[in-house]
């Protein structure tokens, strides 16, 4: 049975609160798991805490923090070395908060000549490299496809054929139903294709605007409703029935939602909650 104890909140949801105030808000929500992040104003992803703090208020709300997002542009050849220093911090930082995952979002840029084969070819490079310091540190590496059409890793199968190829066994896939839904994997190719069993997280967001495929972006993701064109409902319960059993995280970033007067944010909020426990 689904329900509140599967569902985490991302902090990009509200990212004005301070980290107690969110965890405290989870918590009043009967929440568990939160997500944390590094593209917050001033790129906090702790608020300046030590390590022992933040655990320490992790557990008076009785929250585990699932990921630290993210990576960015982790399968640039050419950014390696940064991009394994960024990682070495970020490693250093999940590992004393004893947070298990961080995720890793491709390059999404409109000036990428690279062609779809070299993409992944960097792909697989920049995972065998990382792979030692993931293993090192015993956490998780959570690789996000990004369905936009700039993207240089759009597909939930492509990726995972990164991963195999990789040999490295620290890495699982994200699912995210927004970027499923505007990427280029289709239902009948997920069910021939599709591994769930290396999904280690979802992230959800409700979308109501009627726009051309081509038009979504971030800021048309919001909560989960009866409105909802993205079919997040029906994309989880696909998952859920292949046995997909960790966290579906809620990610919106849209702003009318981020800037809700904090008792109406809470109304909403719980609105989708119901929603997605009755549903699914």
């Amino acid at each position: 049975m689904f329900g509140p104890t599967r569902i985490a909140l991302n902090r990009i949801i509200y990212p004005n609160l301070d980290l107690q105030s969110f965890l405290a808000l989870a918590s009043e929500l009967g929440l568990s798991m939160v997500e944390l992040r590094n593209d917050l104003p001033g790129g906090r992803i702790t608020d300046g805490m030590e390590a022992e703090q933040v655990r320490e208020l992790a557990d008076r709300y009785g929250t585990s923090i699932v990921s630290i997002n993210a990576l960015q542009k982790f399968n640039l050849l050419s950014r390696l070395p940064a991009a394994m220093e960024e990682l070495s911090e970020l490693l250093e930082l999940s590992a004393a908060i004893h947070c298990p995952a961080i995720v890793l979002c491709p390059l999404n840029d409109e000036e990428d000549t690279r062609e779809p084969q070299q993409s992944l070819e960097e792909t697989v490079r920049c995972l065998q490299a990382y792979q030692p310091m993931f293993a090192d540190a015993g956490v998780l590496g959570y690789i996000e496809p990004l369905g936009f059409a700039e993207s240089s890793l759009p597909s939930l199968i492509t990726a995972q054929a990164a991963i195999r190829e990789s040999q490295a066994p620290c890495y699982r896939l994200v699912y995210d139903t927004f970027h499923h839904w505007i990427g280029p994997d289709s239902t009948e190719k997920l069910e021939a294709e599709f591994d769930v069993d290396l999904i280690g997280l979802i992230h959800a967001s409700g979308v109501e605007a009627d726009l051309p495929q081509e038009r979504y972006r971030d800021e048309h993701r919001g909560l989960i409703t009866e409105a909802d064109r993205f079919h997040n409902v029906e994309q989880i319960s696909f998952l859920l029935r292949r046995g997909f059993a960790g966290p579906v995280s809620l990610e919106p970033f849209a702003p009318e939602i981020q800037n809700l007067p904090r008792a109406q944010f809470i109304q909403a909020l719980s609105r989708c909650l119901d929603l997605l426990c009755r549903r699914l």
